[in-house]
């Protein structure tokens, strides 16, 4: 258990490995389980322990930004969850767009988990007119022709691309030139961004592939009469 004192996140910025990036949501959702099943403090080890983590792996990660146990204590949970969405910068509301009301669009429309960690669905677009001028979960779908002038309107700051990988680099750009500062793409293909925009690609048959990969390895040393050959990275 943690015996460090309590500080508040760093206010400078930090530059810190995107897996990190990565375990700080990993423990802000498991600091929101512990906390909806009754529980108040944590440990680093229990933490870690159910993420598949080492204490020191938790410690080490949490030390980039501050340092937050209490003697005796470890991590309260409310305490850290504050912090952690701090230093996500999810302690405030963030006005999205989605860009592709196709089915996956749909569904990321439909899905409660973004208003929970605080980002709104404010604005849709899409160029199919039989879907423009509609609502779907009370957002009304809008004209892409029209997303720059939207987009002010609606001081949006983040966009989602749910549109087919050849139109994905057209719409990443028509965000960018109204102002967006980051981008979800879940189109499978790479986008060009300016520096200054934060992009995040999410292929979700490339996640299926790294748990192929897992599973196909173990097998493989099965059939050779090794041991488990998960290879997978956790880093």
């Amino acid at each position: 258990m943690s015996n460090s004192k309590s500080n508040p996140p760093r206010s400078e910025p930090v530059t810190v490995p995107p897996a990190v990036v990565n375990r700080l949501s990993l423990y802000l959702r498991e600091l929101q389980h512990l906390i909806n099943g009754g529980n108040e403090t944590t440990s680093s080890s229990q933490l870690g322990r159910r993420l598949g983590f080492t204490d020191a792996q938790v410690r080490k990660d949490l030390a980039h930004f501050g340092q937050f146990g209490h003697p005796g204590i470890g991590y309260r949970c409310d305490e850290l969850v504050g912090a952690i969405r701090s230093i996500l910068g999810t302690d405030r509301e963030w006005r999205v767009a989605l860009v592709g009301v196709g089915n996956l669009g749909r569904a990321l429309l439909g899905y409660r988990g973004f208003s929970e960690q605080g980002f709104r669905l404010a604005a849709a677009f899409d160029a199919d007119p039989a879907k423009i001028g509609t609502r779907l979960k009370e957002i009304e779908i809008h004209d892409i022709a029209r997303l720059s002038e939207i987009l002010a309107s609606k001081q949006i700051e983040l966009g989602l691309i749910a549109v087919p990988a050849t139109e994905a680099q057209t719409v990443s750009d028509q965000l960018v030139a109204a102002g967006v500062g980051g981008i979800v793409n879940f189109a499978p293909v790479t986008l060009t961004v300016p520096d200054e925009v934060s992009k995040v690609g999410v292929d979700l048959a490339r996640e299926l592939e790294q748990v192929t990969f897992s599973v196909a390895n173990r097998l493989r040393e099965r059939e050779k009469g090794g041991g488990s050959g998960d290879l997978s990275d956790r880093s």
